[in-house]
């Protein structure tokens, strides 16, 4: 039978948290889910790590569109569930996913919360999800999750090194609002917490506006890279 769900985890030196995401997800594998993993060229043991745990682990280059395309395309579900690997799902979420999929929504996404402890941690994961309900868009963080067949047949995600995951959001809500699920995903804090809180917040934003204004993907990325590094 086709599983209704088809779970896509685009990595690369994912060796310490992916096995974490799969032990959160093997009551879902073993409710019929399929669980892709794709690699995009790990130096650690990320792949040895998830071997007998998932369907399929392809490889392909570097790159989260090309790898969740390359998921997608082997992809089995119903739905494609395009989930980070340092994201950790609850089984609340789970279940919440599984009855809102038997409505058969277009698309849809979760609330997100930070792992780190603090308030500012808290308030920036509850402005993204808030943020995320009124604009009807929503960031790859939020465990996005799509019919197979309209996703195919909007051409997957851009082959673009960032903002992917708004590009494909905004041409789904040209079609339908988003399905927004609570109880939130967690996601990992690390980026905040390396590089400065408010920091990566303000350059977050200023990445966002820009994409909005008009710049390219490709110019977005190298300010990204380095304003990480700063």
């Amino acid at each position: 039978m086709m599983p209704l769900i088809s779970v896509v985890i685009p990595v690369r030196n994912e060796a310490q948290s992916l096995p974490i995401l799969l032990d959160d997800l093997t009551a879902l594998r073993a409710a019929g889910a399929e669980l892709i993993v794709v690699d995009g060229g790990s130096s650690d043991s990320t792949c040895e790590r998830v071997l007998g745990r998932v369907d399929r682990l392809l490889r392909t280059a570097p790159g989260r569109a090309l790898q969740m395309n390359a998921g997608a395309l082997a992809a089995q579900g119903e739905y494609l569930w395009f989930v980070h690997a340092d994201t950790r799902v609850s089984a609340e979420s789970v279940k919440r996913l599984q009855e809102a999929l038997r409505e058969r929504p277009l698309w849809g996404r979760f609330d997100v919360r930070l792992s780190g402890t603090g308030l500012p941690l808290w308030v920036i994961g509850w402005m993204i999800s808030l943020r995320s309900r009124l604009t009807g868009i929503a960031s790859g963080d939020q465990g996005i999750f799509v019919e197979r067949g309209r996703f195919e047949a909007l051409g997957g995600y851009a082959q673009i090194p960032l903002m992917e995951d708004l590009q494909l959001c905004r041409r789904l809500k040209a079609q339908a609002r988003p399905c927004c699920l609570r109880p939130p995903l967690t996601t990992s804090s690390r980026r905040w917490e390396q590089h400065g809180i408010w920091r990566t917040v303000f350059l977050m934003w200023r990445l966002r506006a820009a994409y909005y204004c008009g710049a390219s993907p490709e110019r977005l990325a190298r300010q990204y890279r380095r304003g990480s590094m700063l």
